[in-house]
């Protein structure tokens, strides 16, 4: 496995691969990585010849009153598992090569990433969508690998994608779990057993509501009433948001369609951040 810094030698490493007709699929991280993120390293060498592995804190994607300095990092800890989950290259870059002084051209997509987090994450979006675009410039990836627990990141990158010809297919990866149920994420080793289990009523919540549809219920109203019911009973968790939004725009629906709709959570456990979803 190939660890790279700079920029240029990204840059001219994808364009020597791609010149040689091999296939390239981009995993992009903040680092911290995890059982998720493993699986994702693991469907796109299942998919493509060269599996590039990006890891920058993207001090973009924060908001006024989010610490960077408060993400962990944990990168030779990273680099063991790119290499065992089949990654070829890690592009991990310092901030600099990223977004170098004088740094002033951004990317903002300014429909999918309007609801949900980019109302509660003023900027997110434009900072996850800007340096998105700079390592699709970079790695010049066929595919890029996100999620399902990031849905709404990967529906930007996808529409970034499309609109700014980049012709990068975003793949989604069903969200790894742990063993109570629990989405994987760099927080969670880090969690106290009271937050855990507020942690654990965003996946009652989800559950509940597929179980609702499952038994006919199609009005989202009654859908976001139960999942907030099953949120309010947890001190610890503080909501963001509920809602039911189609799958590809991220926006309200009116009414659940099997297979194009998601309900989406946001929630505060403390002073924890968590999003999770699950398709309807």
């Amino acid at each position: 496995m190939q660890k790279i810094e700079s920029a240029a030698e990204m840059s001219a490493l994808s364009a020597k691969l791609r010149g040689e007709g091999r296939t390239i699929a981009l995993v992009s991280t903040m680092g911290a990585l995890h059982a998720g993120q493993e699986a994702l390293i693991r469907a796109a060498a299942a998919r493509a010849d060269v599996v590039v592995v990006s890891i920058f804190v993207n001090p973009l994607q924060f908001s006024p009153n989010e610490a960077i300095g408060r993400y962990p990092r944990s990168l030779p800890a990273d680099l063991r598992l790119c290499e065992l989950a089949g990654a070829h290259v890690v592009f991990a870059p310092p901030d600099g090569e990223m977004l170098p002084r004088g740094y002033s051209t951004f990317v903002a997509e300014e429909a999918i990433a309007r609801p949900l987090c980019g109302l509660s994450r003023p900027g997110h979006f434009r900072g996850f969508a800007t340096v998105a675009a700079k390592l699709f410039n970079l790695a010049r990836p066929n595919y890029a690998f996100f999620g399902q627990k990031t849905a709404q990141r990967a529906a930007v990158a996808r529409k970034v994608s499309e609109d700014l010809a980049f012709g990068v297919e975003i793949v989604v990866v069903p969200t790894v779990r742990e063993p109570d149920g629990l989405a994987a994420g760099s927080h969670n080793a880090g969690l106290t057993p009271n937050q855990r289990q507020g942690a654990l009523a965003l996946v009652r919540a989800l559950e509940r509501a597929g179980e609702m549809v499952r038994a006919g219920v199609r009005n989202p109203d009654r859908l976001i009433a139960e999942a907030t019911h099953i949120l309010a009973q947890h001190r610890p968790v503080r909501v963001i948001y509920v809602s039911v939004v189609d799958s590809g725009t991220m926006e309200a629906v009116r009414e659940v369609v099997p297979g194009r709709t998601l309900l989406a959570i946001a929630a505060w456990i403390n002073e924890v951040r968590f999003i999770d979803n699950a398709p309807l």
